[in-house]
């Protein structure tokens, strides 16, 4: 990360990851991930929420149809049993709240904001997601390299114990510098083993994130395999605010605060419309016919008098809740500032780290054949070789190691910073 690079946020991943093989999983993980799915279908239902909501400041209009029957007993009216039919229909039959005090327009905008935090949950778990792959994919690829550099020191150690059973069966070797390449190559066969169940963990890894299973063709061979882009770390720290785990708080917020509103407005009278126009007839067959018309107009007005203390209790249940919606989206962003400001002085460490790492490998490499030649020469035991060739090995598993840091690094450092979504 440099000054000079586009902003993390402006980046797209596959801008950014550029090692087609990791795009292609990426890509893999996106289709078939099931925690994106979840998140997905979560959208679909908080959008539908907010649909359902909106559609209560509008007017409702309905088609209606009844038909009355009842019977008068002999003690009314003429002393006869009467039995009387009366068929309606409303052909428009109209209902309407009036959101005199805004609790309906509360409701509406709360019901949006959950809807807008909820996008924004899924393009966090989608940025997640993104950067999980690429550091399971560059983990699989870091103990890869690490198995056949084991591999190599395995083959390597065996050629050493056959050359040594050689010299002591012709006496120019003792049975302590046969024992010594005998457990040097025990040593390496039981990393050889270990990392082969740790690639083997790492697959499995790879897969359950992604999904589904992924072809050995797309499988990382190394570390060199997946080179990532360069983007800017120089910022101001509102570009934080773009996040989509801060703006989900920040719509949990208003979402919060819309509760309130609605709240308050259940204290004061409602008032609905109900109006309709239609026919009525004592039979169904003249319903339609001339003289039959009629209409409805009913006003319901709805004033709260005693319920037990239950409104002021929702309006103290919001405020609360308000409260902790501030407390989250206070939490989000210091926790956004933390995440940033870790990431970029563990980058600052990981840069002279694996300078110092290369270093230290290159001259464990320069000491390891030294000390071959010296005991080819008949100047030094075996032993030197044994520990040189140990020490230089444990460097080269560190450095791997240290580049895997740095690249999971700015992996992190590129999420903090909006990147991915």
């Amino acid at each position: 990360m440099s000054a000079k690079g586009p902003l993390a946020s402006d980046l797209g991943w596959d801008a950014f990851f550029t090692d087609p093989s990791l795009q292609a999983v990426i890509r893999l993980g996106l289709d078939h991930n099931l925690d994106l799915r979840l998140a997905a279908l979560q959208v679909e239902r908080a959008q539908a929420a907010f649909r359902i909501q909106r559609s209560s400041q509008s007017p409702s209009m309905s088609l209606q149809g009844a038909s009355t029957n009842y019977r008068i007993s002999e003690a009314e009216g003429s002393g006869q049993a009467s039995v009387y039919r009366e068929s309606t229909v409303h052909v428009a039959s109209l209902s309407w709240e009036l959101d005199l005090f805004g609790r309906i327009r509360s409701l509406k905008e709360e019901a949006l904001n959950q809807y807008l935090s909820t996008e924004q949950v899924r393009r966090a778990t989608r940025m997640s997601l993104v950067a999980t792959l690429a550091q399971a994919f560059l983990q699989l690829g870091a103990d890869t390299e690490s198995l056949t550099l084991a591999a190599r020191t395995l083959g390597a150690q065996t050629r050493t114990r056959e050359l040594m059973d050689q010299s002591h069966a012709l006496g120019a070797a003792s049975d302590l510098e046969v024992a010594q390449a005998r457990s040097q190559m025990e040593s390496a066969r039981v990393d050889l083993v270990r990392l082969q169940s740790q690639v083997a963990q790492d697959r499995h890894a790879l897969d359950l994130l992604v999904g589904t299973t992924v072809p050995d063709r797309l499988l990382p061979r190394g570390m060199s395999a997946a080179p990532l882009a360069d983007v800017r770390s120089d910022l101001s720290s509102e570009v934080l605010l773009a996040r989509p785990d801060i703006l989900a708080a920040e719509y949990q917020l208003r979402a919060a605060q819309a509760d309130i509103g609605a709240a308050r407005a259940a204290f004061f009278p409602r008032l609905s419309l109900t109006a309709g126009l239609g026919s009525m007839s004592p039979a169904v067959s003249g319903l339609f016919q001339g003289g039959t018309g009629t209409w409805l107009f009913t006003p319901n007005l709805t004033v709260p008098i005693f319920q037990g203390g239950a409104l002021r209790a929702n309006l103290a249940s919001a405020k609360v809740s308000r409260d902790i919606a501030l407390a989250s989206y206070q939490r989000a962003i210091q926790s956004a500032f933390r995440e940033v400001a870790d990431g970029l002085t563990q980058r600052r460490a990981l840069v002279d780290q694996n300078q110092a790492q290369e270093a230290l490998t290159e001259s464990l490499q320069r000491a390891f054949e030294l000390s071959t030649a010296r005991y080819r020469g008949g100047a030094d035991s075996y032993l030197s070789v044994l520990v040189s060739q140990e020490a230089h090995l444990r460097a080269e598993q560190n450095l791997i190691s240290t580049r895997l840091a740095q690249q999971l690094n700015r992996i992190t450092l590129y999420k903090a910073l909006g990147g991915g979504a």
